[in-house]
Parts: C-alpha cells; structure tokens; sequence
C-alpha cells in the first residue's frame, strides 16, 4: 500500500527539529531509504512553502509536495484522498492531527499515526542495516543500488 504522509506532523517524531534549516530534505531522504527498502510508494506533503518553491519533485519512490503558503498539507491530502474516491481504501495516511485522520476514515484509507510509522520507519531500515533514522543520528545516508553502480563505473574507467 502506497502512503500519504502529513511531513511536518512526522519530522519531530523521527528525530528531526522543525526549526532546522534542512529538515524537510533530511526527513525526504529518510522516507528514500524507507520507500526503497519497503518497495512502497510515499507521497509527503510540507505546508508553507514560498513562493515559486511550490509543487511536487519526485525521487525514486518518494514524492514531495510543497504546498503553497496559503493552504496546508491537511488540506492537499484531503484534497489527494478526495481525488483517488473509492480508491484511497488501499492508501496508508500518516498522521496524528485529528482532521486528516477523520477525512482518511472517511474515504476508507488505513491511518497510521505519526509515532506508529516512526516506529515503523526505524525497524524496516534498522533490519536492512542502514543508519539508524531515530533522534540525534546525523550519519550519512546509504547509497542507493544505481549510486553504487554509477561508481564501480567511475573507477573502472580510471588507469
């Protein structure tokens, strides 16, 4: 099942601050590894973004979008579970505010919880053996397979 993610509601509970300068991309490289290694799609949604720096970039399985000052992320997945209709029922919401809760309930999607999907983040990148994605971890992310690969190229073609 693909997931639709409230991104400020779920970068405190991975560790992350709000108030950082990085913390949106910090936690979209967290959901990369997540997303890889579960073979999932994971669609997060940031409110407040400036203007020109609105809409959705998409990276491997993760896509990011930035709403627009003005309107929230509660509302763009509203809007989201309203558009995928009798479809959303094999959708997973992550979220602990009450609001996108009741519209995920309301368009038969799963909801999962902020601090439940934390949970889940750090066991399935724990288990693949990749940094740990809990509070105070600052280390590099893991390469992805097409990372890796880009690079045996680079020194196979050195003398």
């Amino acid at each position: 099942m693909p997931y639709l993610i409230d991104g400020h509601n779920l970068i405190p509970k991975v560790g992350l601050r709000l108030d950082a300068p990085d913390d949106e991309r910090d936690l979209v490289e967290r959901l990369q590894d997540f997303a890889r290694l579960a073979r999932r799609e994971v669609h997060v949604y940031f409110d407040g973004a400036p203007p020109g720096h609105a809409g959705s970039r998409r990276t491997g399985r993760v896509t990011a979008n930035f709403v627009e000052r003005g309107r929230t992320a509660d509302s763009a997945i509203r809007g989201r579970l309203n558009m995928l209709a009798a479809a959303a029922k094999n959708w997973i919401v992550v979220s602990s505010d009450r609001e996108v809760q009741s519209a995920a309930r309301a368009a038969r999607a799963t909801i999962m919880t902020s601090e439940e999907f934390a949970v889940r983040l750090t066991e399935v990148v724990r288990q693949n053996g990749l940094r740990k994605a809990n509070a105070g971890d600052r280390g590099e992310r893991a390469l992805s397979d097409q990372e890796v690969a880009q690079w045996l190229e680079t020194f196979r073609r050195r003398p």
